[in-house]
């Protein structure tokens, strides 16, 4: 048993769960808070594979958690950015209509946006697009001013430093096995030994299905991970001051049906574009590579019965995310719709992600943050996209419900 008992123990070193242990540890500064981390350092998986976007908020319903969250939480990102000289530029984006049917997806866009906050909406013609993009094309577009760009890594390594700072603890390379009830504490098994604890807070991520269930919670989800997958445009068709192929964020006008933002560009605040992602299913809750597989992700995910339900109500657009991973050609293409001056050998390799999407039992991916305490332990099951832009106030509201 550890020598003494901690008052919070956070699983998960990701964004989310360093945000928690950051707001705990300054609204309990008394308390003894402890982050659990597997791997041997923190933003290891989804906060160290993602493109940096701070979004705005325009995506989500009105009145969700992700509305409530995603405005405020992307001014604090910037005011935290710039309190610790982290990284960060606010670029702004288009997003791009190329066909007359997308004009009203485009319109609820603005709609949206507009209700939840978002400052500074225009809706653009093609005039003012090729001002802000010389190289797209489009019959009308949503100018998104207050959209940014940061190091997601070295803000979750920032919150760790001010974690520790402030008296908490962040122990990496330990790997959560059992969590039991004992008493009036939690007592969570590692692979360093046993802790207790009076509250934990599951933010595990890719695993947090598994945690919960550990923990004897009743969800009626589990987490199906996709592997989004990118390329980088070369340096010779991203030179700044001569040549820019994309100069900020373009994206396309999103299915409403489809829980992702479709391929779309990104610049990078370390340098470069990328270009992407598509979604695929990946076979491996931390599968990077096409080759990656786990039998036991692999039959938790096939096993499931909401998997084939959503299998039959998304298999065309599977089909054509799973054709774009192996067609280079048909990757392009997809792309060639928001910048028709793209061509393959403007395109090499980049990195990929996975995202932990959760989906309950009758086929629905979860759109929503979903978060909830049973038993004592709050379970955040569904933090996608934009969580590590809201990561302040996320951290905020899940610490306002062990307060």
């Amino acid at each position: 048993m550890s020598t003494a008992p901690f008052d919070i123990v956070i699983i998960g070193g990701g964004i989310i769960g360093l945000a928690s242990a950051l707001e705990a540890t300054r609204r309990f500064p008394s308390q003894r808070i402890l982050v659990l981390e597997k791997e041997n350092r923190v933003a290891a998986h989804q906060t160290g594979h993602n493109s940096g976007v701070i979004h705005s908020g325009i995506y989500y319903q009105p009145g969700s958690l992700k509305a409530r969250t995603c405005v405020e939480g992307a001014a604090a990102m910037v005011a935290f950015c710039r309190e610790h000289s982290l990284p960060h530029e606010l670029c702004g984006k288009v997003v791009v209509a190329t066909r007359e049917e997308e004009l009203p997806a485009l319109e609820e866009l603005q709609r949206r946006g507009t209700a939840n906050g978002v400052p500074d909406l225009t809706m653009i013609g093609t005039e003012r697009l090729r001002e802000i993009e010389p190289h797209s094309a489009g019959i009308r577009a949503l100018h998104v001013p207050v959209t940014g760009i940061t190091d997601y890594v070295a803000v979750a390594e920032k919150y760790a430093q001010l974690v520790a700072e402030r008296g908490g603890e962040v122990r990496t390379g330990t790997r959560v096995l059992n969590l039991a009830r004992r008493g009036g504490e939690m007592i969570v098994e590692t692979t360093k030994g046993p802790f207790s604890a009076r509250s934990v807070i599951n933010c595990a991520g890719l695993h947090s299905d598994r945690i919960a269930r550990l923990a004897g919670a009743r969800t009626d989800s589990i987490i199906v991970p996709f592997r989004g997958e990118y390329y980088e445009i070369t340096p010779e068709r991203h030179d700044p001051g001569r040549h820019e192929l994309v100069r900020g964020l373009i994206y396309p006008v999103p299915d409403p049906k489809f829980p992702f933002l479709g391929v779309h560009f990104t610049r990078r605040i370390r340098g470069g574009v990328e270009a992407g992602p598509n979604a695929v299913l990946a076979l491996r809750r931390e599968g990077y590579r096409k080759t990656d597989f786990s039998f036991t992700d692999a039959l938790t995910t096939f096993t499931y019965p909401g998997f084939w339900r959503m299998a039959g109500k998304y298999w065309r657009s599977g089909l054509d995310e799973f054709y774009r991973s192996l067609s280079k050609r048909a990757f392009v293409h997809a792309l060639q719709r928001l910048v028709p001056e793209i061509q393959e050998t403007d395109l090499r390799p980049g990195g990929s992600g996975v995202r932990a999407q959760a989906l309950d039992r009758n086929g629905k991916l979860l759109d929503d943050f979903h978060i909830v305490r049973a038993d004592g332990v709050i379970h955040v099951l569904n933090v996608p996209s934009p969580a590590a832009t809201a990561s302040l106030v996320i951290g905020r509201t899940i610490v306002d419900l062990l307060a």
